[in-house]
């Protein structure tokens, strides 16, 4: 077995876990919409994963590396294709409790007495029969799919930790960095997939199979829309199980020709190691070293900032997308893949090939990822004058023609007798959009399932249209055009973004293995995933949601009672809170990155100084050592000089 060959298929098993994660991120609408649950709840689903990452990330991290290494990471890899798979059980859970009789709903009268009998059959969830299972507050069965996370980030622990620092003890030092470049890139195809495979998914509806899609009268750029989520899982599961089979074929080290840059003592160290009890003695004290380490400490602080931010982006992005552009989610998820994953694709490639090409050492590389870091943020500041204004919606962000106060109520609509948590838009043809046709006094309707009309709204015929322009049809209002023209450019700017900050991501990767001792790699690398996931990776997503949550303007029903997933957001207050909040997060990590690249130099500077002193040490005695010799010389050729003289006396 070669280095080579470990790379190749290390970068599958990478490949496969950033696919799952990146699928995972492009369902976060439609498990909300799913399950009819808030954006916290579901940042609690999403965040599950770093909590079962950091249950063993440590542990792993440091006895993984005196054990079999390749197996390890197989048994990991197992987990997850186990995890993954189990997060698609609920679907199949969920069907068992359909109605079969779904489809025996009559339409009747928009605006009349029965009014809450009209449309049901077009809302998705009318399936569901309201058995004894708490689902008054939502289906419980959400659950499993936060559980099945938790499995999945335990088994992808041992994945990265291992399988790096496997390729830097095994690989000479000025590849190590390219290897690594590689790995990251041939990662980087993982979200493409799994972005690509979100949208496909996203453009199913969630029960095809079990229901008659004709009759399925929403769109998906409908609020209530739900993809087939569970879809992805089984194929992101499938293919993390294939990636563990290789590793359990692998052997534990590689043959002792290609030791490169293993020294004697890490071999008396790893056979002193071997030992679990030793192991577990030394690894308080292992700890310590570490966390005394000033600059692994600035470099932990500056990357929980970052990485907030980092986790916000990749989380909420497609959702802020959606509500802010008025894209749907499987528009939205497969343009942020091909757009943003190339991006980053190459800006991962191309710095470690300047790692590998130049030879940078600790500083240039510090100074290189804060460069990069900062002009990636310059790309996102336009992002604050892409703004697109809330959708008309009646009552909710514009009140009623001649109502001076907001309200869904109106003099237009109060004797239709409509229910008060129907959540069924229509879009006037005076461009504005309507709660339902029942509260756009809507009187008649044409046509059957997402082809029908209403017709006689008097709620629009109050905006000076004739009987005859007075109709409506099903769904929103679209987007103004030009919100589309802001989306591209907004897409064009998070590519050159990512770009810029992925060209110093090996950099940065490189300073939390070189700033501690070589013994110290894997427990450096495994406290750092630590931090992150504690610190960002699992609050990041829930404190979020809920700061999403607050700006809700309308929120649905679930079909047992009790509030259900958002309908509408404040997409100003969205914006600001989305944009302004990543910048704050990201300017205060580059700080603290500008205080490690400060201490960098200073210590380059103190070994250069100290180096220079040994040197000069030497050159001194070297010196005195010449002095002395000349001296014996000198003395040598007098006497020299002196003892014919002698001899002729």
């Amino acid at each position: 077995m070669t280095l080579e060959m470990f790379i190749g298929v290390l970068a599958f098993s990478f490949l496969s876990k950033s696919l799952s994660g990146s699928y995972t991120k492009s369902t976060i609408t439609q498990i909300e919409r799913r399950f009819e649950i808030s954006s916290s709840v579901v940042g609690t689903i999403d965040g599950s994963f770093e909590m079962g990452n950091l249950l063993v990330i440590t542990f792993v991290s440091y006895f993984g590396a005196k054990f079999h290494r390749p197996r390890i990471i197989g048994a990991g890899l197992l987990l997850m294709g186990m995890g993954t798979l189990l997060m698609a059980l609920p679907h199949f859970l969920m069907v068992a409790s359909y109605s079969k009789d779904a489809d025996n709903f009559t339409v009747t009268s928009p605006c009349s007495s029965t009014s809450q009998n009209v449309m049901q059959q077009h809302l998705p969830g009318n399936y569901f029969l309201c058995i004894d299972l708490g689902e008054e507050n939502g289906s419980p069965t959400w659950i499993l799919v936060m559980f099945g996370n938790v499995i999945r980030g335990i088994g992808e622990a041992t994945v990265g930790p291992l399988g790096v620092s496997f390729i830097d003890d095994f690989a000479r030092p000025e590849n190590s960095a390219f290897y690594i470049g590689c790995l990251h890139t041939i990662a980087v195809i993982g979200p493409l997939l799994g972005y690509s495979l979100g949208s496909i998914c996203a453009n199913i509806y969630v029960d095809f199979g079990f229901v008659n899609l004709d009759n399925v009268a929403i769109t998906p750029q409908d609020s209530r829309w739900v993809g087939a989520w569970w879809l992805g899982f089984i194929v992101a599961g499938i293919l993390s199980l294939l990636s563990a089979v290789p590793f359990w074929f692998l052997p534990r080290a590689l043959p002792e020709a290609a030791y490169n840059k293993i020294s004697l003592s890490w071999h008396i160290l790893h056979k002193f190691c071997s030992k679990p009890v030793s192991s577990a003695l030394d690894f308080v004290p292992s700890l310590k070293r570490l966390l005394s380490n000033r600059i692994y400490i600035l470099y932990l602080i500056s990357h929980v900032a970052i990485f907030n931010a980092f986790v916000i982006i990749v989380t909420y992005t497609p959702k802020y997308v959606e509500q802010h552009f008025g894209q749907s989610a499987s528009r939205a998820n497969v343009l942020l893949g091909v757009t943003t994953i190339p991006a980053t694709c190459v800006g991962i490639f191309l710095s470690g090939l300047i790692m590998k090409r130049f030879k940078l050492g600790m500083l240039g590389a510090a100074r290189l990822g804060l460069l990069t870091s900062v002009a990636g943020f310059l790309c996102s500041m336009p992002y604050f004058a892409l703004s697109c204004p809330n959708t008309d919606m009646a009552g909710i962000t514009v009140p009623y023609q001649g109502e001076v106060e907001g309200g869904v109520l109106s003099s237009c609509n109060t004797e239709c007798g409509c229910p008060m948590n129907q959540w069924d838009p229509v879009c006037g043809q005076n461009g504005v959009s309507y709660v339902s046709a029942c509260y756009a006094g809507c009187n008649s309707t044409h046509g059957l399932g997402r082809n029908m009309t209403f017709h006689g709204c008097r709620c629009v015929q109050t905006w000076g249209m004739s009987d005859g322009n007075s109709s409506a049809v099903l769904g929103q209002c679209p987007r103004h055009s030009s919100c589309s023209r802001m989306f591209y450019v907004y897409l064009v700017l998070q590519a050159l973004s990512f770009f810029f900050y992925c060209l110093g991501s090996v950099c940065t990767f490189i300073i939390c293995l070189r700033s501690v001792q070589p013994e110290l790699k894997s427990l450096s690398t495994g406290v750092f995933m630590l931090v992150l996931r504690v610190l960002g990776g699992i609050p990041a997503p829930i404190y979020f949601g809920a700061l999403i949550d607050s700006t809700c303007l309308k929120w649905g029903t679930r079909r047992c009672g009790g509030r259900g997933a958002c309908r509408m957001y404040d997409t100003q207050t969205f914006r600001f809170l989305f944009l302004g909040l990543i910048s704050c997060l990201r300017l205060c990590g580059y700080a603290v990155f500008w205080l490690m690249v400060v201490s960098i130099k200073a210590k380059v500077q103190r070994e250069q100084r100290a180096t220079a002193e040994v040197e000069l040490e030497k050159g001194v005695g070297a010196a005195v050592e010449a002095g002395a010799l000349l001296k014996d010389s000198l003395a040598t050729e007098k006497c020299g000089a002196l003892k014919p003289v002698t001899e002729s006396v």
